[in-house]
């Protein structure tokens, strides 16, 4: 049976991925006054200076706005000036400073899982500022545990469900991010409901899910649906 059920918290709980698009396109604007933007290939280039700094500055809105610093120097080639280096300084502490505003429905769905079992929140990245969001939210109340995580992989579930004494096969994951949220816990022997989230950054979508974990996996739509989902996939595991 699924005794424990764990919930992602950015783009599940909140919305945050479109704060990042925001920041992207006005590192973008100032970046367009130096080179050719079609020409820079700036998505590729900030992705892959985003991707070679994850083992140095981890997952969030520091590590990107480091990021951002770097690329912006290096697709310039050095021209950039002090004060648009300063401005996209000024975008990453934008992304630190804003709202936290719950997708439609999340709390009601929260609570009516948390009804039945057992609900911790597994969210990544830099610690201050999640712990900031999970504040803000108004969520706190509803989990038994908060963990705060540098990376999610098997490892790091494995670690948390250890802590539980929950075996794998008795946890299930909710979340947008199939890399992240769903491929670990499935290939650890668990089960997982994907919430997919209308934008998704590009390191997010890789992943080797085969159709094999489709049983233990259900999609919902929105999170009114995430009950449902959990429902039908705890059935399916206690007849197992």
């Amino acid at each position: 049976m699924i005794r424990l059920v764990g919930f992602d918290g950015d783009d599940t709980l909140w919305h945050s991925e479109g704060y990042y698009r925001e920041a992207q396109a006005r590192f973008e604007a100032i970046i367009g006054r130096y080179v050719d933007l079609g020409d820079a290939d700036l998505h590729a280039r900030l992705l892959a200076v985003e991707r070679g700094n994850l083992s140095l500055f981890g997952y969030g809105a520091k590590g990107m706005t480091l990021s951002l610093l770097e690329a912006g120097y290096a697709v310039t080639g050095g021209r950039i000036d002090s004060a648009d280096m300063h401005a996209i300084l000024g975008i990453g502490k934008d992304v630190l400073r804003h709202p936290v505003e719950l997708l439609p429905g999340i709390r009601a769905a929260v609570e009516a899982v948390a009804g039945d079992y057992e609900v911790v929140l597994i969210t990544k990245g830099d610690l201050f500022h999640q712990e900031q969001k999970v504040a803000a939210s108004g969520l706190a109340d509803l989990f038994r545990r908060i963990e705060i995580v540098s990376e999610k992989d098997a490892r790091a579930y494995a670690r948390v469900l250890g802590e539980f004494r929950v075996q794998p096969h008795e946890f299930l994951m909710v979340g947008n991010s199939l890399r992240s949220d769903i491929e670990p816990v499935l290939r650890l022997g668990g089960w997982g409901v994907h919430l997919p989230y209308h934008v998704t950054w590009a390191h997010e979508l890789e992943h080797s899910l085969e159709p094999a974990h489709d049983a233990r996996m259900r999609t919902a739509d929105a999170p009114a649906g995430i009950p449902a989902a959990v429902a039908d996939l705890a059935r399916i595991a206690a007849a197992g």
